[in-house]
């Protein structure tokens, strides 16, 4: 009877453990975006629209006083403008949500809200 009692033990104890590692990694409060820059300029090539989703872009070159705004350059022909600093540089990943698109003489200028 002993020997179940702390077999029983291990068991809850281990099941505690689970639940708390469940828990604490999912509410990490880490958001994953709907697409990578990559993904992002390769649905924005095929067609597809992608406002209102969320975007993890990898900061190739800041441009704090860029002509419409602080300038995100990422992937090949994205440019992500905001009138608010994102507070950013080359290297950094941040996530946002694209609020619109256009296509300007080839290159993409897409709004955007810090997520």
């Amino acid at each position: 009877m002993k020997k179940e009692g702390e077999i029983l033990k291990k068991i809850v104890g281990l099941l505690t453990l689970a639940a708390l590692v469940f828990i604490i990694t999912g509410c990490s409060g880490q958001t994953k975006a709907d697409y990578t820059t990559e993904e992002a300029e390769t649905a924005i090539n095929d067609g597809k629209d992608i406002e209102g989703k969320t975007v993890d872009v990898k900061v190739d070159k800041f441009i704090p006083d860029g002509t419409l705004g602080y300038t995100i350059w990422a992937g090949e022909h994205l440019n992500f403008i905001s009138s608010e600093n994102p507070k950013v540089k080359k290297g950094d990943h941040i996530i946002v949500k694209v609020t619109k698109v256009q296509n300007i003489t080839g290159s993409y200028v897409i709004n955007y809200e810090k997520e």
